[in-house]
């Protein structure tokens, strides 16, 4: 479980690099690092990666400081990994809302029985009723 979850982890940091190159393929590695927040070198290595399996293909243009960046484009089997990503990422965060849900409620029958007034104002004070 551990494991799927790592996978899960990772595959939601690759699904987040996809989502922000789409919406702006002029991103500088130190922006993409930055609004990800994740380390410089981390951000090359992903999108090395990204690029070596066809997911991303980079192209060279001349920025406004006339200096020489790379453009970071969606191919179209990139396009097709951010669905599957998705809708992983959709089911396992599903999954894990399902658990919490399950989880809360037996809190909150076990804090019931252990302090019933208690639990009858927070929950009110919560907005629940």
């Amino acid at each position: 479980m551990n494991n799927h979850k790592n996978d899960v982890l990772n595959h939601e940091k690759i699904l987040y690099v996809i989502k922000e190159l789409e919406q702006n393929p002029h991103l500088t590695q130190r922006d993409l690092a930055q609004k990800l927040g994740i380390s410089l070198g981390k951000t090359n290595f992903l999108l090395r990666a990204l690029i070596e399996k066809g997911v991303v293909e980079a192209r060279n243009f001349k920025n406004s400081k006339n200096k020489l960046a790379y453009m970071y484009l969606l191919t179209p089997h990139g396009i097709k990994m951010k669905i599957q990503l998705t809708q992983e990422f959709f089911a396992f965060k599903l999954q894990e809302y399902e658990r919490l849900h399950k989880e809360i409620e037996y809190l909150r029958k076990e804090a019931s029985l252990l302090a019933p007034n208690l639990i009858e104002k927070e929950t009110v004070s919560l907005g629940e009723k």
